[in-house]
């Protein structure tokens, strides 16, 4: 991989046609460390988050050796980039030939479910296998999650108890639970409020579990959304688990995803088209910018320009990507200087999750080039940046930008 000291420097060097995924090595592996030293047990990396391979070597280079997997190709990915690693098939619903294929190629013994169908189906496909670590995911009551999970996974309240006790009776190693608070979670009590639900359940099924998962939802920081400090969800979990009726040998397992990578890659486009306030893009809603389009989130967004000082003043610009489909639009507002044009490029920062793994080929594009670069991530909860991402607001009248931080900002969702 190609290393340039800033995005500017690629631009000026070889003017790039196709999008590029900035890579910041660096990055995740301050953030794979963080979590290593101040998590309280096993770390798996959640490979939906980011599946591109330099990831996978880049974990396991800073010592992360266990990942959370939802398919064979991602099960097939990990195992050619980090072998020997150890993995966790934590999609609720599989397969029977996915299920006996991960177990009989690839070594995975840690299974997912939610249904009595799911459980029966695991046994099935492993031959009745006495070495099943079986992982009961639970459906949780929770608040504080920019993406709320609750409805498609998860067994209800009344019926976990049983579902428990069966999960308990069908292997002779491990049986857990384990819960989803919802993605970019901004309310560390959020776990310890799952992990008193999942308690109540284990209690009223009369088994101890010898894991429990306390998921993914981990934040990063985009505009509009500062979360608190990771330690404080550290705290949170250690009174959860301290709080939960479990045996001194369990073992407490996290799923992070958007919290290990986010940071950890930019999207360098080029603006093919200006028309008024809209920028027409090399990529969009069918290529890396997804959360952009249909969560409209507004990401951090950077002019990056060849020749030449850009205008001092910043005003708000949508997107639309390079498909014929007129759903290919991101709102935004992205601030940037009021005369970009066409053959600028742009920078849109913290899209390390959920970017590149969003690709589709729609219309043939879909492509992206991958470079390295050694300048900070545009924002950090790690301290590589500052801690929150200015929200401009424009002044229509004196065309001026006033820069405030954005805590506390409501946002109009979805």
């Amino acid at each position: 991989m190609h290393t340039f000291h800033t995005p500017l420097d690629l631009v000026r060097e070889r003017s790039p046609e196709r999008p590029v995924a900035l890579v910041r090595q660096g990055a995740i592996d301050l953030a794979a460390r963080w979590f290593r030293k101040t998590f309280k047990g096993d770390v798996l990396y959640a490979v939906k988050a980011n599946p591109s391979p330099w990831v996978i070597r880049a974990l396991c280079s800073a010592g992360i050796s266990a990942f959370d997997v939802a398919s064979l190709p991602e099960i097939a990915l990990v195992a050619e980039h980090a072998p020997g690693a150890r993995m966790a098939f934590m999609h609720p619903v599989k397969s029977r030939d996915a299920i006996a294929r991960a177990y009989a190629e690839y070594g995975v013994r840690t299974f997912a479910l939610d249904t009595h169908e799911e459980l029966a189906k695991i046994v099935e496909a492993t031959g009745g296998a006495a070495d099943l670590n079986l992982i009961v995911r639970l459906a949780v009551e929770t608040s504080g999650a920019e993406y709320a999970l609750a409805g498609k996974f998860g067994v209800a309240a009344h019926d976990g108890p049983a579902l428990l006790l069966a999960a308990r009776r069908a292997t002779q190693d491990l049986m857990g639970v384990s819960f989803h608070v919802g993605s970019q979670c901004l309310r560390p009590s959020a776990y310890q409020a799952a992990m008193a639900q999942a308690s109540r359940s284990l209690v009223r099924a009369g088994v101890f579990a010898d894991v429990v998962d306390v998921g993914g939802g981990f934040p990063s920081i985009y505009p509009g959304m500062i979360p608190p400090d990771l330690i404080e969800y550290m705290a949170a979990i250690d009174r959860g688990f301290a709080d939960m009726m479990v045996h001194e040998e369990t073992e407490l397992w996290c799923e992070p995803g958007r919290a290990l990578v986010a940071e950890a890659s930019s999207l360098l486009t080029r603006v093919e088209l200006r028309k008024g306030d809209a920028l027409y893009l090399n990529d969009g809603a069918y290529g890396s910018l997804f959360d952009a389009a249909h969560s409209k989130w507004p990401f951090p967004a950077k002019l990056v320009r060849s020749d030449g000082a850009a205008s001092t003043n910043l005003k708000p610009f949508s997107f639309f990507g390079p498909t014929c489909d007129a759903i290919d639009r991101m709102p935004g507002p992205f601030w940037l200087p009021e005369d970009v044009r066409e053959g600028d490029y742009v920078e849109i920062g913290m899209l390390g999750a959920y970017g590149v793994a969003m690709n589709t080929r729609f219309n043939g594009y879909g492509a992206v080039d991958t470079v390295a670069v050694e300048d900070p991530p545009m924002a950090s909860m790690y301290g590589l940046a500052p801690r929150s991402i200015p929200t401009p607001r424009y002044d229509h009248e004196a065309t001026v930008v006033k820069m405030s931080r954005s805590r506390g900002r409501k946002r109009r969702r979805r």
